[in-house]
Formats: structure tokens, C-alpha cells, sequence
């Protein structure tokens, strides 16, 4: 029965992980011009979804599974460095979000929100010390032009974490009776 209980969860990680690549590759969209090379998508939605669902380890799972198969097909000219900050923005976030939310006394709205709110903050905070350590050795410039885009890159890390936080906390109730079916 475990074993069973097992396979239909990893089928539904999988089948997250299919719906977060075809969001990617229908909707990306520049969202800050500032920094327009960094561009919003939905795919973090699925992932956040599958972590309220299964919890803050199997988000981060989902994370990588997802970021390796967008990296080598619809997001290929992004390359290893867009894998590598989708992994550790949204492994940030799942992870918070997530802990927040699964091991709380109970799994509630306020729980939830708090998490999703939490879970951007420290997205946010985590990659600026990311982009200053990263970015400047895949894009070879010095880290004072990278800091110059800060403000930019900080607006776009909270918008991104902020809608996708928001259309889980909307969208997570309709499915989470299949989620956990």
C-alpha cells in the first residue's frame, strides 16, 4: 500500500513538473525594464502548489527537476546559469513557504499567506547575494555593474515571487483535493 501511496505521489510531482515547462514556455514576459533579460513566468506556481501539497523537501525536488528540464529545452539559452538561480530562488521560496506552511499547528489560510509572504522576503533577500556572487562570472562583467542593476533585479525577484505567491494562495484550495486524493 506505501508503495502504491508512493508512485501515485511521484506521478503527481510529475505531472507539476509537466504543467511548470508548459507555462515557461507559453508566458514569459519582461516584466522590470531595467532588467529585461530577466523575465517573469508562471512555473513556480506548480512547484509552490506541489509544496503546500507534499512539503518543503519535495518542493525543492520539484525545483530541480523542473529547472534542469526547462534549462535544456525551452529555456536552453539561459543555459546552466538559469538553472542554477531558478534552483536557488525558488528552492528559497518553497523552502520557507513551505515550513511555514506544512508544520504549523494546522495547515490554514493565515499559515499559508504568512508563508507565501515570508517565502518572497526571503527569496528577494537571497538573490541579491546570489546575483553579486553569480552573475558577474556567467556574464563577465564586474560585480559594481551587477550592483547597479540591484534595485531592478530586487523589484523583479518580488514581483515574480508576489504573483506567483498570489495565484497559489487562490488556485491551491480547487486542487488540493487531487493533490492529496
Amino acid at each position: 500500500m506505501e508503495k502504491q501511496k508512493n508512485t501515485v505521489k511521484i506521478a503527481k510531482m510529475g505531472m507539476l513538473v509537466a504543467i511548470s515547462v508548459v507555462l515557461v514556455s507559453l508566458i514569459h514576459v519582461s516584466l522590470v525594464p531595467s532588467v529585461a533579460f530577466l523575465e517573469y513566468d508562471p512555473a513556480d506556481i506548480p512547484i509552490l502548489l506541489g509544496t503546500f501539497a507534499f512539503g518543503p523537501l519535495s518542493g525543492v525536488v520539484l525545483t530541480v527537476v523542473t529547472s534542469v528540464i526547462q534549462g535544456v529545452t525551452v529555456s536552453a539559452h539561459s543555459g546552466v546559469y538559469g538553472i542554477i538561480m531558478h534552483i536557488i530562488a525558488t528552492s528559497v521560496l518553497c523552502l520557507v513557504s513551505g515550513i511555514v506552511y506544512n508544520y504549523g499547528k494546522k495547515k490554514t489560510k493565515k499559515h499559508a499567506i504568512i508563508g507565501l509572504i515570508l517565502g518572497t522576503a526571503a527569496m528577494v533577500v537571497t538573490m541579491i547575494g546570489a546575483n553579486m556572487l553569480i552573475t558577474p562570472i556567467f556574464m563577465g562583467v564586474p560585480a559594481g555593474v551587477v550592483w547597479s542593476l540591484m534595485p531592478g533585479i530586487m523589484l523583479f525577484n518580488f514581483l515574480k515571487g508576489g504573483i506567483n505567491s498570489v495565484v497559489t494562495f487562490l488556485v491551491y484550495k480547487r486542487v488540493s483535493a487531487f493533490l492529496h486524493k
